[in-house]
């Protein structure tokens, strides 16, 4: 039976997101969520709305297959709000549903500096894509 309801501990998971970044989300009214007691549950119809797909359950490689994991660090300077936004929505809600899980993203902006740093763990073909989604809307065209 598939699980209706999820806490945001879960929903994080499910995203490759941070806790902190999912209850903000949350607070800000970007996701849906229930308040029970002093949790929140998150159903999974709205979880699905806001990743634009059904969700897909986690896949974990066979042992003893080789497997390679990139750690990425990426300052943005001189960036906007609008363009933060953007990204962050790109990079935390886009991609394809058997991707999700494999790849973490943390986002964070620092308005007075108009700096941007995000953090990328995952396997290589993911942060690769991640890197060009960076790249489409930070890169310089000149």
């Amino acid at each position: 039976m598939t699980r209706q309801y999820y806490s945001i501990d879960q929903v994080a998971d499910l995203l490759g997101l941070h806790v902190k970044t999912v209850r903000a989300y949350v607070r800000e009214g970007r996701l849906a969520a229930t308040r029970i007691g002093k949790q929140y549950r998150v159903r999974r119809s709205d979880l699905e709305e806001f990743t634009g797909g059904p969700l897909a359950e986690e896949a974990t490689p066979p042992r003893g297959t080789p497997h390679a994991e990139a750690s990425t660090v990426v300052q943005v300077d001189d960036v906007d709000r609008a363009t933060v936004d953007r990204l962050t929505t790109l990079l935390t809600v886009t991609g394809r549903p058997e991707d999700r899980g494999r790849v973490h993203v943390q986002v964070v902006h620092d308005p007075e500096r108009s700096r941007l740093k995000v953090v990328i763990v995952g396997d290589l073909a993911s942060t690769a894509t991640l890197l060009g989604y960076v790249d489409s809307l930070t890169g310089d065209r000149s």
